[in-house]
């Protein structure tokens, strides 16, 4: 049983006003759900991606108080965001000089057009090209324009120290599939593994770096990323990975989705995530995002949580 593509990616911040103006404001994206780390309730965790909230398509921060991150291997060191075409790309380079957020050229790499760039705080991000592939789910009310808009998330790039048992990981256990070998304008080789059917929407790429030294996490790093996989088919990936005897977490109901963590052998952590039940479980549609939104189990804690956290 395969993997669809990515679900989600969680990352870091430790300003979450200077995000959510970020990610609403300069990127256009729609914040789809303001809720609580669910272990951490001190701790928003913001939610963004497109007009529907679809799955694939939403980058998501935990507000931690922390240092900005410190630099190295055994993480995941950038994030794409899928647009259509070059004159999206054009449009991108135009907009982010527009909000002076410092972006390198468009150019193509592995095939793609995609223009690197980070957020306030050193995310490390990238637009590229995904020819349209796939649905495309527009914000009405993005200050960029539908056609511009970014489309959902495309290739998690993370880096290990060494990379056969990173690599025996990800296509024994996950069931991924290693598509190709690239080597980049800086002799890393990247090894690209493909979920599903493929494409910018369904891959992992994995640099090879055994001489940096080990990341420390904080602001601007990645938490995890999750691959989505359908609601039907979760037990089974439970079931897997009880099969192959790893310490996970067990299964977890997030209540817009359940979860299955695990970490791969250079100790970055990967999740499981269904599609559904998704985020208009407790409100509607239209009105994402706009109030402080707690899962059941949390609900009777509202006064006091609302209380703990800074307005944003």
């Amino acid at each position: 049983m395969q993997l669809h593509g990515i679900h989600h990616l969680t990352a870091v911040s430790a300003d979450a006003r200077g995000n959510r103006d970020f990610y609403t404001r300069i990127l256009g994206m729609r914040m789809v759900k303001k809720t609580v780390n669910q272990d951490d309730v001190s701790a928003y965790h913001l939610f963004y991606a497109d007009g529907e909230a679809s799955p694939g398509t939403d980058i998501t921060f935990f507000d931690w108080p922390t240092p900005r991150e410190v630099r190295g291997t055994n993480s995941i060191v950038r994030t794409a965001l899928r647009v259509n075409g070059r004159a999206a790309l054009d449009y991108w380079a135009s907009r982010l000089d527009e909000h002076k957020v410092p972006h390198g050229a468009v150019r193509e790499v592995d095939g793609r057009l995609e223009m690197a760039f980070e957020d306030f705080e050193g995310q490390r991000l990238a637009l590229v090209d995904d020819g349209g592939a796939g649905p495309a789910h527009p914000w009405d009310r993005s200050p960029v324009p539908a056609e511009f808009q970014i489309r959902g998330l495309g290739p998690i790039t993370m880096s290990v120290a060494r990379a056969d048992y990173s690599d025996a990981f990800v296509t024994q256990v996950m069931a991924m599939r290693l598509d190709r070998e690239v080597k980049g304008e800086d002799g890393v080789i990247t090894r690209v593994y493909a979920m599903g059917e493929g494409g910018p929407a369904a891959e992992l790429h994995m640099r090879l770096e055994p001489n940096l030294p080990r990341h420390q996490p904080g602001a601007g790093s990645v938490h995890h990323v999750a691959f989505r996989v359908r609601d039907d088919e979760y037990d089974y990936w439970v079931k897997r990975f009880e099969t192959f005897g790893l310490r996970s977490s067990g299964p977890v109901d997030r209540y817009y989705f359940r979860s299955l963590y695990v970490r791969e052998p250079s100790g970055i952590l990967y999740e499981i995530a269904t599609e559904g039940p998704g985020f208009a479980t407790d409100e509607p549609l239209e009105a994402l995002g706009e109030r402080l939104s707690l899962p059941p189990f949390l609900e009777p804690r509202r006064a006091e949580i609302e209380k703990g956290l800074k307005p944003i």
